[in-house]
């Protein structure tokens, strides 16, 4: 009370100092939301910082941020121990050594860059120097002096690259080749693999080309759909490096055509389709300054997957080995220079599929790992050990599953390995409600689990390697993301938060709780118009993802797209969705519920739920009700029209039409192969095109290499042979974003000028 009395003295004493204390002036109405301020460069929450790194001494995280425009930044620290913030590289320093994406002249490389997070720098193992990689030229940059030594300076770009454990050597790949370069400059680069231009000849009689090897590379497919970021790894000491071999050779190719120039120019993507030759993959061990190399051989089966290997000490080395149905994944551990080795752990799911991660953890002790598997039906971490002297001379033994419940360990985030009867784990899960994520720590001995997150939303976490301290990024539903450091258990320290939306006035999501018809629970919220007319109907839009890859409905923060939606709240419409059976994070037999078929599970989920909210709150229009969405999305919008009367219209944003498209990995994880199940793969959205009900709006980028422009021309001639009206916009050199200011702009103002043509 005394507070609030001071507070309205002295707002009346300024008042009367102003002379004008008549009356007290009303609040400020709010901002308006535009497409132009929603999609503008930072967006209407400001610029985030990029690239946060860890030093390896963990003393320092690192940052750096840009301005609003993107085009000029700094990189910035954080001291754990005081606290302070300052510039470590300046403007003029760092826009020479990290260039903004912005600069990237390829869409598809832009992209890249963008979507799998490449670093712009990295920190030297003695926390003194960093190397930053200027658009594939590496310079070494010293801390003490403030100057940086360009490294390589080859046409061709030089990828990512690797300090030596003792951090006077670097190794990367270039032109599908490993190298090493010392950073003290006295000798030039040895290469480690060669080109492989003539290969022996295989069965059909093909010879092999230079571009089709890439030796600790990395190709589209492991990018995209396994989350490999690097082929290829130091020894501990620093005396081999193990890379992985990928040969490309029967890899079917996809042209991507770049139509602006007057002679248009054409990339063959290699991209493996459902169903086609994938790439054939050896691990192999060579010496860090040359020599003849060596392959070790797993498995005789050469169709398998490598989606993670690494090192257990000096001359051991790990590997996991994903058969092709990916229902069976196996762990070896490798004596590299014998190239003896054992399968130390079997992990299967044949009822689904064994998801990839990075939560293998070696210990400091040498002889125990950790591991998460979906095996009591729920993702939990498990505690094994094995013979250190020869980790190859039994299986692992399981010692203990470290927690358990009815929610799902989303990542293991870190480890404070301080001694072997006193260390803890830190991991990330949904605990209590899969609409949220938080923070959790438990010790080995599967003592202590306890919450480290104190506010609801959505909590992620980078941590040091010693586990001492960790980059918490926080976000919910209204509240943009708030980065911060942080000790476990101790007070945090917040680094950037994005600009609070409250000036907008957004309308609260409602949470809602919804059943499938087996009972099964559902999420879902709605969004209804502050003012909407009591004695009008509300047209309802549903906004919809609904594959394995993706939630909807979760206590984060939603970026533009929800802005987006509370844009079109403020135009009078209601926004609705609801993660159905077959999203992810809920377990597995959640997310199973949906294989080996596509569409039809998922929309009855959709339609039950959509009878729900209908019955709830009957200001909703029946008759007036739309559906989108993007990647998976379309998809799902394109399957409702086709397979439904329920929807009036429908907006589809680079849509997978027929799953024969779309690439092996992803597919037949969820699918299974197309020999074994060639009815569900035929059961496609473009097959069912005469069944199109309602208007449709069709968008996508012609330089998509995710989902190909070959699923929208298939839906195009399908729909046009259907005799079927609909809509399409289509995206020069755009890729699977559609990205840009002004490209999102104008797409969005097109999407909105749809809803009120069709809906109002």
């Amino acid at each position: 009370m005394k507070k609030l009395l001071f507070a309205f003295t002295l707002n009346l004493l300024v008042l009367l100092s102003a002379g004008h204390a008549q009356t007290v002036a009303s609040p400020a109405a709010p901002k308006q939301l535009t497409i132009e301020r929603i999609f503008a460069e930072a967006g209407i929450t400001g610029r985030a910082p990029e690239t946060i790194k860890w030093s390896p001494d963990g003393t320092k995280v690192t940052f750096v941020q840009r301005d609003e425009a993107g085009e000029h930044g700094e990189l910035w620290y954080v001291d754990t121990a005081t606290g302070e913030k300052k510039v470590l590289v300046s403007e003029v320093k760092l826009s020479q050594l990290a260039p903004p994406a912005s600069h990237i002249k390829d869409e598809r490389e832009k992209e890249r860059v963008m979507r799998y997070h490449v670093a712009a720098y990295s920190w030297s193992p003695d926390s003194k120097h960093l190397l930053f990689d200027s658009q594939g030229q590496l310079w070494y940059y010293s801390l003490d002096t403030g100057t940086a030594v360009q490294l390589t300076s080859s046409p061709d770009p030089s990828q990512d690259p690797k300090f030596s454990p003792d951090g006077k050597r670097l190794a990367y790949v270039r032109k599908h080749n490993l190298y090493v370069h010392p950073v003290s400059g006295e000798e030039g680069e040895r290469p480690l693999t060669r080109d492989e231009k003539e290969k022996d000849k295989s069965k059909d009689g093909q010879q092999g080309k230079e571009d089709d090897i890439l030796n600790g590379e990395v190709d589209w497919v492991y990018a995209e759909e396994l989350d490999v970021r690097s082929n290829f790894f130091w020894s501990p000491e620093g005396k081999e490096i193990i890379f992985l071999q990928m040969d490309e050779t029967h890899v079917p190719t996809y042209p991507i055509t770049d139509w602006l120039p007057t002679h248009p120019r054409v990339d063959q993507e290699r991209y493996p389709k459902a169903g086609d030759p994938n790439p054939k993959v050896r691990l192999g061990v060579v010496g860090s300054n040359g020599g003849k190399g060596h392959w070790i051989r797993l498995t005789d089966d050469d169709d398998t997957y490598v989606p993670r290997f690494g090192w257990i000490r000096e001359g051991w080395a790990w590997a996991e080995v994903l058969n092709r149905k990916q229902d069976g994944l196996d762990l070896y551990f490798i004596e590299t220079k014998s190239g003896r080795s054992r399968k130390v752990l079997t992990e299967s799911a044949p009822d689904a599929w064994v998801n990839v991660n990075d939560d293998f953890r070696i210990l400091k002790s040498g002889d125990r790992f950790l591991w998460t598997s979906w095996r009591d039906g729920h993702t939990h971490i498990y505690l094994y050990s094995f013979n250190a002297q020869d980790p190859a001379a039994a299986d692992a033994k399981l010692e203990r599953q470290l927690e358990s419940g009815d929610y799902e360990v989303l990542a293991i985030s870190g480890v404070e390995d301080a001694s072997r009867d006193k260390s803890t784990v830190f991991f990330a899960a949904n605990k209590g409600d899969p609409r949220q994520e938080k923070l959790y720590s438990v010790n080995l001995d599967g003592s202590m689990m306890q919450n480290l997150s104190s506010e609801s939303g959505n909590h992620a976490a980078i941590f040091a390697d010693d586990g001492k301290h960790f980059v918490e990024t926080r976000s919910a539903t209204l509240a943009p993301p708030r980065i911060s450091v942080c000790a476990p258990g101790g007070a945090c320290q917040k680094i950037w938060e994005g600009r609070s939306v409250a000036d907008y006035d957004p309308v609260a999501p409602l949470p809602l709780e919804l059943k499938a018809d087996d009972g099964t629970g559902l999420y879902g919220y709605l969004i209804l118009p502050r003012h909407a007319d009591a004695s009008q109907k509300i047209p309802l839009i549903v906004y919809i993802y609904g594959g394995p890859a993706g939630q909807t409905v979760q206590d984060a923060w939603g970026g533009t797209t929800a802005l987006f939606h509370q844009m079109l709240a403020n135009d009078g419409f209601a926004i609705f969705s609801v993660d159905n059976r077959g999203t992810p994070n809920r377990g597995k037999k959640f997310s199973a519920a949906t294989r080996l078929q596509s569409g039809p599970l998922e929309l009855k989920d959709q339609l039950a739920a959509l009878d729900q909210v209908y019955a709830q709150f009957p200001q909703l229009d029946r008759t007036r009700i739309a559906i989108w969405g993007w990647s998976n999305g379309g998809s799902m919008t394109l399957y409702a029209l086709t397979h439904s009367d329920r929807f009036k219209a429908g907006i589809a944003v680079a849509p997978v039409t027929s799953w024969r498209n779309y690439d092996s990995i992803y597919t037949e994880r969820y699918m299974g192969l197309p020999k074994d199940n060639a009815r569900a793969y035929d059961d496609s959205i473009v097959n069912a095109a005469s069944s199109l009900h309602g208007s449709l709006l069709l968008v996508h980028g012609t330089s998509d290499d995710n989902v190909h422009f070959q699923n929208t021309i298939q839906m195009t001639d399908a729909l046009i042979k259907a005799g079927k009206q609909f809509r399409l916009m289509v995206y020069p050199d755009k890729t699977h974003g559609i990205s840009g200011a002004g490209t999102k702009t104008q797409l969005f103002h097109m999407m909105e000028d749809f809803w009120n043509q069709e809906l109002k």
